[in-house]
């Protein structure tokens, strides 16, 4: 007997023709708020209905609030349990766990966090005898994240270095692998990689998975790196039933590794591919898509797509220009005061900024005007000393070679085991190659230890074997324990003693912890899936739209979301867009997408600042209004306007030069002419947008730099 399907009433044409296609690959491109949720949430139901396997049905989405919110309807529509809903990583971790020895790895591998990392890249530069001045960490961290992404495995790199530099990021990038590899511990890319390679070189553990995953849909497919797309290829080669969608008006992570190639290829890779767009907005009232269209209508790569409203009403724009960041915060909080005084709720109003140091002055504002908020940037809970250190306790017990998390506990708290001691530790462990928590258990063949300092470290190891015991218990019970027999609790106890926190002690945090792993008892595994999930964790997986505050996040954790009224402060060029996207044109469409998406947020009411000065690096800088107000044809309120020559100079932040008038005309420059700048040199103009008084001219410098500029500052001179 077939499954009653009844969900497809209110779905629009388009909607109901996405739902129910069933056989081959399928591409939906979905504008903002176009109810693309619905659809996949409709679709996995209507497979169902028509007698597949809940369990043959995948769904990859990119955050965990999305993938829960995405299971949570799917249970709502009353359709049998099985159907997998999840992230790529934890999709590769699934899989990575059970084909462990394929993979070179064993089943119960650390997921180490990017503190983690960046310590492992710390002693890899030092074992390659490199100065982290000139290699700093960081950056070497990134490198290696987007070689991994690229599916460039330290064997492929070594061939190709060529130069210094290659060579010795080579050096330090084998380092890490084999500090990882010695932890049995995979970093967020490895996770990635590893299943790429899976599926690449073992045909058949990938007929397996595709047999498995009869029915792949991914959501957000054009914000995949090469190493998601060749996983999702590799796992629809065999049937070809693959389901993406996506915008790329919406794509925003090239920066770490994003291809929007992706999507605008898909129907290269699947000729036969069919094609749905979902025009129609269910969001946002009409006047805020008309700005966003005309934003976005700048950009050239992309599927040219309507925003089509079908909400009716009028949308309130506010552009404000202020005279620094402090005024833009005072601003921003009186505009929201005054919201909430007429009965808005605060949990659907959000502030949207480019990078997460512009929330202090409005924090400060908010407390001030005693106006709710919350940050979205839940990370930080777990990057608290007393959280990584339970957790540092629960990796041991689940993976005792991994020695990160050896070396974070095994004098904490205090247990009077000293650094000489762990010095010789490490010594004996890496002459014998073996890990250091194994060393501990057979300290007593060390002869460069006290006989104290063997029993401290045996009654150490006792307390982590007596945890192993219990692997098996509810998490929040195995972690209770761990917290008050490890000492911690009577440590944390101590402490809160003698200080005054201001905000929740360490005690209430440990506490929040335990109450997370009850919750998570009562909804899925055990403690390798509780370290998995808080290994993967987002900043908005923290979101609370209940907690009656205001949110502030970036512009990027916005992605997803929707509020009733949003701000976007610090439209300025440098700000956003990003001086570190002023190099390409390809980095500024990202740039503009950032802006389209944070727009696009909005239901009803959209508020838009920028600032005549702002301080930089503890510089005040005199600024010009971001090209993407102009390009959006979004004017800053004129009666707001304390100065009416405010636009009479500029400053470019990222170079500090001051930008004068040139007296060269608008109409006087054309693509391609050699024109002169008197910081960047000699230049040819490739591209020409006329604005008016706000033109904006974009040229490539024999530098190789392509900077975007304001024509009336540019100061530029024509050669020929």
């Amino acid at each position: 007997m077939k499954r009653q399907f009844l969900a497809t009433e209110g779905l629009t044409e388009s909607q109901k023709k996405a739902v129910w296609h069933k056989q081959g690959p399928l591409l939906i491109i979905a504008g903002p708020g176009s109810g693309k949720t619905r659809v996949i949430t409709n679709r996995i139901a209507a497979l169902i209905s028509q007698d597949v396997e809940p369990h043959k049905i995948c769904a990859i989405t990119f955050t965990n609030k999305a993938a829960d919110e995405m299971r949570n309807r799917v249970i709502a529509m009353n359709m049998p349990g099985g159907v997998h809903v999840s992230t790529f990583h934890s999709l590769c971790v699934r899989i990575l766990r059970w084909f462990a020895q394929a993979a070179g790895i064993s089943e119960n591998f650390s997921i180490y966090n990017e503190s983690d990392q960046k310590n492992c890249v710390k002693d890899a530069i030092k074992a390659a005898e490199l100065d982290a001045k000139n290699f700093p960490p960081g950056r070497i961290l990134e490198t290696i994240s987007r070689l991994k992404n690229n599916l460039q495995d330290i064997t492929s790199f070594t061939a190709e270095s060529g130069d210094y530099f290659s060579q010795c990021l080579a050096k330090i990038y084998s380092n890490y692998q084999k500090i990882l590899s010695q932890n049995n511990a995979l970093d967020f890319d490895d996770l990635l990689l590893k299943t790429a390679f899976l599926l690449r070189d073992f045909g058949d553990i990938r007929k397996q998975l595709s047999q498995r995953y009869e029915y792949l849909m991914v959501d957000e497919y054009q914000d995949t790196n090469h190493a998601q797309y060749q996983i999702a290829r590799g796992l629809s080669l065999e049937h070809g039933n693959i389901c993406v969608t996506g915008d790329p008006d919406q794509s925003i992570y090239g920066w770490r590794g994003a291809d929007i190639g992706n999507i605008l290829a898909f129907e290269h890779d699947w000729p036969e591919a069919t094609v749905i767009k979902l025009e129609e907005n269910f969001r946002s009232l009409p006047e805020i898509l008309a700005v966003a269209d005309k934003l976005i209508s700048a950009n050239k790569g992309r599927k040219q797509k309507k925003l089509v409203p079908v909400k009716k009403g009028g949308a309130e724009i506010v552009v404000r220009c202020l005279d620094d960041e402090q005024d833009e915060a005072d601003f921003i909080a009186d505009f929201i005061k005054q919201l909430l005084d007429n009965g808005e709720d605060a949990n659907r109003i959000a502030v949207f900024y480019r990078v997460n140091s512009m929330s202090r002055a409005i924090e400060e504002a908010f407390v001030e005007s005693q106006v709710p908020y919350q940050i979205v940037r839940g990370v930080e809970f777990y990057n608290r000393r007393e959280i990584r250190d339970i957790l540092a306790f629960l990796r041991l017990i689940v993976n005792d070679a991994d020695d990160r998390a050896f070396l974070r506990i095994i004098n904490t708290p205090p247990r009077g085991i000293g650094k000489t001691t762990i010095s010789r530790l490490s010594a004996y462990a890496a002459d014998k190659n073996t890990g250091l928590y194994n060393t501990v258990k057979n300290c007593e063949k060390m002869d460069t230890i006290s006989a104290g300092a063997k029993a401290k470290l045996k009654k150490f190891a006792q307390m982590i074997e007596d945890f192993k015991k219990h692997i098996d218990d509810p998490v929040a019970i195995l972690m209770d324990r761990v917290f008050k027999q490890s000492g911690l609790h009577q440590s944390l106890q101590a402490q809160t003693a003698e200080e005054d926190y201001s905000k929740a002690s360490p005690l209430d945090n440990v506490a929040e912890l335990i109450s997370s792993a009850k919750r998570f008892d009562s909804q899925q595994g055990g403690l390798v899936d509780f370290l998995q999930h808080i290994a993967l964790f987002s900043d908005t997986d923290t979101l609370d739209l209940q907690s009656g505050r205001v949110s502030l996040m970036t512009l990027h954790c916005a992605k997803g979301l929707e509020f009733d009224n949003v701000c976007i402060i610090g439209l300025e060029q440098g700000i956003l867009p990003h001086e570190r996207s002023m190099d390409a044109v390809s980095e500024i469409e990202e740039e503009r997408r950032l802006f389209f998406v944070g727009i696009t947020r909005a239901k009803k009411r959209l508020c838009i600042t920028l600032s005549r000065h702002r301080t930089i690096h503890g510089q005040t800088i005199r600024t010009i209004g971001s090209q993407f107000l102009y390009e959006a044809a979004l004017e800053p309120d004129q009666a707001a306007e304390q100065d009416e020559n405010v636009h009479d100079e500029g400053v470019y932040y990222e170079t500090g030069v001051s930008c004068s008038d040139s007296g060269s005309s608008g109409g006087a420059f054309s693509v391609g002419q050699l024109v002169s700048h008197k910081k960047f040199g000699l230049g040819r103009v490739k591209e020409f947008h006329n604005l008016g008084d706000n033109s904006i001219i974009v040229v490539q410098f024999k530098t190789g730099q392509v900077k975007p500029l304001m024509l009336k500052y540019a100061g530029l001179d024509i050669v020929e």
